[in-house]
C-alpha cells in the first residue's frame, strides 16, 4: 500500500504546532503529523503528514494560507522495505579502530578492527552519519593520545554505538547509555547482546541527565551527546554539574553553521574547546571541564 505525504514550511513554533493539530482533524485522516524545527538558524519549522490514501489536497491549501505557510508539496511513496534498502545501501565505515557493519557484511570484517554491529533499525547512530562518524573518530583520538575514562555516558544514545565503542576498549569502566526514546533503548539493549557486551553497559530511558543512576554514576570522565544544537545548549549546565573535573565531552548532531553558538553555550559553562571537526555539514567538538 502507498503512503502520501504532505510537507510545508512556516516560521515559528507556535504556528507549526497549530498548524499540526489543524491537519490531525482532516478527512482523510493522517496515519502521522510531525513537526520539526530546521537546524539552520532560519527560525522556519517544518510540518509533515502521511497519510494512507489521497489528501485533500484544496483543504491542504487552504491550511497553509490560513497559517502562512508555504504550499504543501505533496508526493506518494511506493511500498518500500526501508530496513532492507538500508541494508543494501550502507557500506561499512571504519573510524580509526572501530569497523561499524551490519550483518550483512559480516564477512568484511579486518582482524585488525574492534567490530561493531548495527543494524538497520528505526533508531540513528549507524556510524555513516557524519556526526556519529565524528564522533568515534574524535573518541579513537583521544582512546590513542591516553584517555582512559573510568565513567562515560552516552546521552541520547540512539543505536548505542558509541557506548558500545567505549565499553570495547575500556573493559572496566561504567558505562551508561540513555535515550529519551523507549524505542532507542530497545534497539540500544539488542545492539549491545549482539555485540556480547551485556553487563558492560546500562541502557537507560532518560531525558539528558534526568535519571537517578546518571546522577547516582557521577561525575563522568567522558560524556557523550550526539543530539541536536537546541538540546546541547540546554544541556550545557547540567553536563558541567555531571562531569569530572578535567573530564572530556564530545558533542555532535549539530550542523558547521551551528558549532560556534554550541561552543560558546559550554565555554560559558566552564569548558575549554579541545577541538573541532568537519564532516560535510555536520560538525563534532571535543571540550574539556574546567
Amino acid at each position: 500500500m502507498p503512503t502520501f505525504t504532505a510537507l510545508t514550511t512556516l516560521m515559528g513554533e507556535d504556528a507549526a504546532n497549530a498548524l499540526a493539530e489543524a491537519i490531525e482533524k482532516m478527512e482523510p485522516e493522517p496515519t502521522g503529523v510531525g513537526v520539526f524545527e530546521i537546524e539552520d538558524d532560519s527560525g522556519l519549522w517544518e510540518v509533515g503528514a502521511y497519510f494512507l490514501e489521497p489528501p485533500n489536497s484544496a483543504l491542504l491549501d487552504v491550511l497553509a494560507m490560513a497559517f502562512d505557510a508555504k504550499p504543501f508539496a505533496l508526493s506518494e511513496l511506493p511500498e518500500i522495505d526501508w530496513v532492507a534498502k538500508v541494508r543494501r545501501e550502507l557500506s561499512p565505515v571504519e573510524a580509526g579502530r572501530f569497523f561499524v557493519f551490519g550483518s550483512h557484511d559480516a564477512d568484511k570484517v579486518p582482524a585488525d578492527k574492534i567490530a561493531l554491529q548495527i543494524e538497520a533499525t528505526v533508531a540513528f547512530g549507524t556510524g555513516h552519519h557524519g556526526t556519529t562518524l565524528g564522533c568515534l573518530r574524535a573518541f579513537d583520538r583521544l582512546y590513542e593520545g591516553g584517555f582512559r575514562p573510568a565513567k562515560v555516558a552516552d546521552i541520547g544514545a540512539g543505536t548505542a554505538v558509541l557506548a558500545m565503542a567505549a565499553a570495547s576498549v575500556l573493559p572496566e569502566a561504567l558505562v551508561i547509555a540513555s535515550d529519551i526514546d523507549e524505542v532507542a533503548v530497545d534497539v540500544a539493549v539488542a545492539n549491545v547482546a549482539i555485540n556480547h557486551l551485556e553487563g558492560r553497559i546500562e541502557c537507560l530511558e532518560a531525558a539528558g541527565f534526568g535519571h537517578p543512576r546518571l546522577a547516582e554514576a557521577a561525575p563522568f570522565d567522558l560524556v557523550f551527546a550526539n543530539i541536536l544544537k537546541g538540546p546541547l545548549i540546554q544541556l550545557a549546565p547540567p553536563m558541567a554539574a555531571h562531569l569530572a573535573k578535567d573530564g572530556l565531552i564530545i558533542l555532535s548532531g549539530l550542523l558547521v553553521v551551528q558549532a560556534e553558538a554550541v561552543t560558546a553555550a559550554y565555554v560559558a559553562a566552564d569548558f575549554t574547546p579541545v577541538s573541532r571537526d568537519d564532516i560535510g555539514e555536520w560538525s563534532t567538538l571535543v571540550l574539556r571541564r574546567n
